[in-house]
């Protein structure tokens, strides 16, 4: 049987596909930028890949027409408001008429725990209109609500770490008491894999969660139980959205325009109306602490799988970010520094290991107060860190930075900035086959004010660079 994932690349979609294909199904990845679908070549081997942006309904031409089901896991919540519901809206529908074209047997689509208040958040707004756009077609839908999902690399999960590990007393916003039904990443992708060519699934919508029903508070407070952590919580009901969201960016490594739209979801209680498909798929969903205990033996064995971090910044949201590894060489400024190496394994290994916990080799506090800065501006910061100590793959962030190349077979990494600067900025590093260890910092500028941010900050990446690179080649470090 032919199965189309979309959405492949994102949190829950690299997982569901390692299910998928152990259940013996033909996979097709419709991606908009094949180089970001980081996956082990034995798995490549498996499934076709093919680069679609469902945002233009020409692309789909070349997907399949003997497709026999489709994941649609497409979302953009990162982006601003007035952008996510209309781009969410677009792909939808060029989606749901794709399928009709191709008669496919059955749609399957993970929305978002919709409120059964009076009022829902922006979000949760643009779930709902997904899903009356997708069951408008003429084919069997599933499709799943579900709330929080929990799990290493999950979004919920980092932004709960970062508040609890980082907070001893935590002065937080009145959401905290909001009531929510966290689920396990592990139970979503096996209600995703059961219900699918599943004839009792087909034509309903069901809600699925956790065992529990938990505030933010006891999330927070339970997450600092199995961290050994005490932690004490006071909540301040006059703290408006815009603070709350602000509180958030600040404390955690989210963007603040996802901390907006968290914020908002946030202050809806979304709990499960039914457990009928767990009876049905005899799934029984493992608790809270279990999920977190889970989360981080998978951290400690460096086995994270995907991370929300990994999604592209919303400022790429309708470009490849291949399109960027050409570094272009008109128009910019250049730091390059040379370096001949010894032992160049060991230099690879550094560059590698390069950011996060292990820094960025020169200065570091000038590094972090770069990222504290670029917080206060509204950036990412170096918040992010790495997914794994030592390995770097295509298309995941290393703090501020996005990896768009990444091959030690060719000695080659380039790194695109995500910071917010006035113009696009490289950062590449490759040994060549005299053992030359070349540094290339590029900056292309954006008007004046580009031009000007190069003259500043052109004196410390001078003595940052230098010692940049003679650090990564100092194998004794």
């Amino acid at each position: 049987m032919k199965v189309l994932l979309s959405g492949v690349t994102g949190y829950v979609g690299k997982r569901l596909l390692v299910v998928l294909i152990d259940q013996g199904y033909e996979i097709i990845c419709a991606v908009r930028d094949r180089k970001r679908l980081d996956v082990k070549a034995s798995i490549l081997e498996k499934i076709q890949v093919l680069e679609v942006d469902f945002l233009n309904k020409n692309s789909l031409s070349i997907l399949p027409k003997d497709i026999d089901a489709a994941y649609y896991l497409i979302h953009s919540m990162a982006a601003s408001t007035k952008e996510f519901y209309q781009l969410e809206s677009t792909c939808a529908q060029n989606f749901r008429d794709y399928m009709n074209e191709i008669k496919v047997k059955q749609v399957i689509y993970l929305s978002g725990l919709i409120s059964h208040q009076d009022h829902v958040s922006a979000h949760l707004a643009s779930r709902k209109n997904v899903e009356d756009i997708l069951l408008s077609g003429n084919y069997k839908s599933t499709v799943l609500r579900a709330g929080i999902i929990v799990g290493s690399g999950s979004a919920s999960f980092e932004i709960i770490r970062d508040i609890v590990e980082k907070l001893p007393v935590m002065i937080t916003p009145k959401w905290v008491l909001t009531k929510s039904q966290p689920i396990s990443i592990r139970d979503i992708v096996s209600y995703l894999s059961k219900v699918l060519f599943n004839e009792e699934c087909m034509g309903h919508t069901y809600d699925i969660g956790g065992p529990e029903v938990l505030t933010y508070k006891e999330m927070l407070m339970q997450f600092a139980e199995v961290r050994g952590l005490k932690r004490k919580i006071i909540t301040l009901p006059i703290m408006t959205p815009k603070i709350s969201s602000f509180w958030l960016f600040f404390i955690t490594s989210t963007s603040y325009r996802l901390a907006t739209n968290l914020v908002q979801s946030m202050k809806y209680e979304v709990i499960c109306q039914n457990s009928e498909l767990e009876k049905l798929l005899s799934i029984k969903p493992i608790s809270y602490r279990k999920a977190i205990e889970n989360a981080f033996l998978s951290i400690k064995q460096n086995m994270v799988t995907s991370s929300w971090k990994d999604s592209v910044h919303d400022e790429h949201l309708s470009k490849k970010l291949s399109e960027f590894i050409e570094v272009p060489a008109f128009g910019c400024y250049v730091n390059r520094k040379v370096l001949h190496v010894k032992n160049v394994n060991a230099v690879i290994e550094n560059v590698w290991s390069i950011g996060g916990d292990k820094g960025w080799y020169y200065a570091n506090w000038l590094w972090k107060t770069r990222g504290y800065f670029d917080r206060l501006i509204g950036g990412v910061g170096l918040g992010r860190g790495r997914k794994h100590p030592t390995q770097v793959h295509q298309g995941e962030a290393i703090d501020f930075w996005r990896v768009l190349y990444s091959n030690k077979e060719e000695k080659r990494m380039l790194l695109f900035a995500e910071m917010k600067i006035p113009g696009e900025a490289w950062l590449e590093f490759k040994i060549d086959e005299n053992n030359i260890l070349h540094q290339v910092a590029t900056f292309r500028p954006k008007g004046v004010l580009g031009r000007a941010y190069w003259g500043f900050t052109m004196p410390f990446h001078y003595f940052i660079f230098d010692g940049m690179i003679r650090n990564i080649a100092n194998v004794d470090l």
